[in-house]
């Protein structure tokens, strides 16, 4: 990767800065409209995102028509928007305010994990907003461990964290995570961690992901044959009618010791939950960009 320039990176880092701060002290319904205006300019400045999305819809959704993989991809961006303002109001939401901007369902499985004493693992995704329930967690029942890459911008990557880290959960670095995620199971911690990602070959399997094989990282499902912590799929989608998101836990996810095999169920359980709201995954990843051998690439 090529070095980048201090220049590049302060600059950049002023424009999120700016753009977070025009969200964080407009008023909520106005920020709302800013935000989506902020996500449709995007969609018009890269055009290459909406094309993954409408090809990767077209991998996932074979029987639907290009109307509806339109609509649902205008429903990304929307889903981004809304993503950006909560995100940018994140240091202003606290225990008083919080439920105004999302509430929990299906808290038992939770706690039934949580009463097994080996730490809970969360499984999550680019569905919803799974910035602000990361955050929220920590407000509404206790902190979290919350594993992230950092950002290729170091300058925002600072910025970034601090706001992450607001309500008092415990970032932990993909490029070193797997003691302290151990470590936090151990302590019975919760720990969140994304797994919808597309993966290359030297730490992933393939395994099916809307019928097509997917490389995915095997380590999650490692970590929880090694701890024995309960696996519990979790989502922030949005709710139109109560104008919130609604912090979804399912049932646990039943762990083999097979990594092969437990990957597949933890991808399963992803897979019907985007399949509850299509028009909130980040289809605009090349989820299948890396192909089993010999095949030929998607994108």
């Amino acid at each position: 990767m090529a070095t980048r320039s201090w220049f590049r990176n302060t600059f950049e880092a002023a424009l999120a800065r700016c753009m977070l701060a025009a969200l964080e002290y407009t008023p909520r319904s106005a920020a709302e409209h800013l935000g989506a205006g902020l996500a449709l300019a995007l969609d018009a400045l890269v055009p290459r995102l909406r094309q993954t999305a409408d090809k990767n819809l077209t991998f996932a959704y074979p029987d639907r028509d290009a109307a509806w993989r339109r609509q649902t991809v205008d429903g990304v961006y929307r889903s981004i928007g809304r993503l950006l303002v909560a995100f940018a109001k994140l240091p202003g939401i606290n225990r008083g305010n919080v439920a105004g901007w999302i509430r929990y369902e299906g808290f038992e499985h939770y706690a039934k994990a949580k009463a097994k004493g080996k730490g809970v693992l969360f499984a999550t995704a680019h569905l919803g907003n799974w910035e602000l329930s990361a955050y929220a967690h920590a407000l509404l029942t206790e902190p979290m461990n919350v594993v992230v890459r950092p950002l290729d911008n170091p300058v925002l990557d600072e910025f970034v964290e601090a706001r992450r880290g607001g309500s008092g959960n415990k970032l932990l670095s993909k490029r070193d995570f797997a003691r302290s995620i151990l470590r936090a199971l151990k302590d019975n911690e919760p720990v969140g961690i994304l797994v919808d990602q597309n993966w290359s070959p030297d730490n992933g399997v393939f395994v099916p992901f809307f019928g097509m094989p997917a490389c995915t990282n095997s380590t999650f499902a490692k970590m929880a044959a090694r701890s024995g912590a309960a696996v519990i799929p979790g989502f922030a989608f949005w709710n139109e009618g109560e104008r919130k998101y609604v912090l979804r836990f399912y049932p646990e996810v039943e762990v083999t010791g097979d990594a092969e095999t437990d990957t597949a169920r933890v991808q399963a359980a992803v897979e019907a939950a985007i399949r509850e709201h299509p028009d909130q995954w980040l289809w605009i990843h090349r989820r299948w960009k890396t192909r089993p051998e010999g095949s030929p690439s998607l994108y």
